[in-house]
């Protein structure tokens, strides 16, 4: 029998998993923020409360009191052009940063490691100013998966740095 000439496929561990899991989690993600971002940027406020309006209709017509149904209108009608502009520059940006750190990961490009962790480190510095301004469960989540993101790309990034080093 020939042996093949390829090594054989590391065995991965359960934080092997996670990783690529995370990592993939982040990439749907940044899609999605690239998406909204570019829906920001041809959709005016006007428009957005409207459709919030249509979608919030029947909820509260039953429930004049619910509480996302609510916020959303709230929210909607505080937007403004400069606000919505604002958030559309933000999730582009954003989306594109995670949507190219993540794929220079998935394909084992060292010099991105570093990056994805700094650039982890600063969203979850505004995601905890932010908690501190007005908490919220979701962003306590986001900013524990992001923490739990940055350790793990930290272990694949020394792996990998010692397994160049061999």
């Amino acid at each position: 029998m020939k042996e093949s000439s390829r090594p054989a496929p590391a065995r991965r561990t359960l934080l092997d998993r996670l990783f690529r899991v995370g990592l993939v989690l982040k990439a749907l993600d940044g899609v999605l923020e690239l998406a909204g971002g570019t829906l920001l940027l041809f959709v005016s406020p006007a428009q957005i409360g409207t459709f919030v309006g249509l979608i919030t209709q029947h909820e509260l017509s039953e429930d004049p009191h619910d509480l996302i149904a609510n916020a959303l209108r709230h929210l909607a009608t505080g937007l403004d052009v400069s606000a919505t502009l604002f958030a559309a520059i933000y999730l582009l940006a954003h989306g594109v940063v995670k949507v190219v750190l993540v794929w220079a990961v998935l394909r084992d490009r060292l010099w991105a490691y570093p990056w994805l962790i700094g650039f982890l480190l600063a969203f979850i510095s505004y995601q905890v100013y932010e908690m501190t301004v007005r908490f919220s469960w979701g962003m306590l989540l986001l900013t524990l998966f992001d923490a739990v993101m940055v350790a793990l790309t930290w272990r694949e990034y020394r792996l990998h740095r010692q397994r160049l080093a061999q």
